[in-house]
């Protein structure tokens, strides 16, 4: 006689072996992933804890289940990544969000105006999730999304159609994408910025991301130069930009910024105390930082 799987059963089975497999965050892990196969939402699972699982849904879950314990993230079996409350279309062609660059959203709704004309720009856009966040954030403000991955920006799209933000969208490779008369109220970027050779030791779940999202040239500011070194000329008087950088990298940043012509950069910390971010503006009209 065959076995039968309830959720409770299965939870508790996959539960030990992704432990054994070391996935972090067995336990959550295994009720995304079951939630996902049954076509329901986690707090199903419990209600009928005790129904049995029928073989069709179990060999989705078991497929699962050996792509997650092989290292492929969790979002990308979901195709989807919570960001800033809301859920975001995601796949292998984007980086997996992260809570750290919601960072970078709180920056851009701080320092824009609640109501009236103002403009951002996404540089680095990945997923679309930090211009389409600020979008629906800012209603009246002209966010503009650039990405030099062509397969990036079709799920950027996606989720701005999806959400129902309205961004302007741009192929190109960080300035070249951008109308040379743009001005921008807030430039904000999440870009490549880990060390090459620091790429090896990164978890097997990260090393299935993008490269080109992860890769920021052998020190891990090759990317980050161009981005503190163009901002100034495309940012509006009192502009501001915000980046995301290595925890290593701050105050190098912050130099660089100076270096620029901003008038004031500092680094910031994220929620574990890592120095994650660089805000920096320009002379000017005062912004709501």
């Amino acid at each position: 006689m065959a076995e039968i799987w309830t959720p409770l059963k299965l939870l508790a089975w996959t539960q030990d072996y992704f432990a054994k497999k070391s996935v972090d965050s067995p336990r959550l892990t295994a009720e995304l992933l079951l939630a996902h196969a049954l076509g329901c939402d986690r707090v199903r699972l419990y209600l009928d804890f005790e129904k049995p699982i029928q073989e069709p849904e179990l060999a989705t879950f078991r497929a699962l289940v050996k792509r997650r314990a092989d290292g492929e993230p969790t979002a990308y079996l979901l195709g989807k990544r919570e960001f800033f409350g809301r859920s975001f279309a995601v796949s292998p062609a984007v980086l997996v969000p992260r809570p750290e660059t919601e960072a970078l959203v709180e920056v851009a709704l701080a320092a824009l105006p609640a109501e009236g004309p103002a403009s951002v720009l996404d540089l680095c856009t990945g997923s679309g999730a930090i211009a389409v966040s600020v979008a629906l954030g800012r209603p009246g403000t002209r966010v503009v999304a650039t990405d030099v991955s062509e397969e990036a920006l079709l799920v950027a799209r996606a989720n701005a159609e999806k959400l129902g933000a309205v961004v302007e969208f741009a192929h190109g490779d960080l300035w070249a994408a951008v109308h040379a008369g743009d001005r921008f109220d807030v430039i904000a970027s999440n870009p490549p910025y880990i060390p090459s050779g620091e790429l090896a030791g990164l978890s097997r779940e990260v090393r299935r991301e993008p490269c080109i999202a992860l890769d920021g040239g052998p020190e891990g500011l090759d990317v980050l130069r161009r981005v503190v070194a163009g901002a100034p000329s495309r940012l509006a008087p009192g502009g501001v930009l915000a980046v995301e950088l290595h925890e290593g990298h701050a105050e190098r940043v912050v130099a660089l910024c100076r270096e620029a012509g901003f008038e004031h950069s500092e680094g910031r910390k994220d929620l574990a105390g890592l120095p994650r971010y660089v805000v920096a503006r320009m002379a000017g009209r005062p912004t709501g930082l």
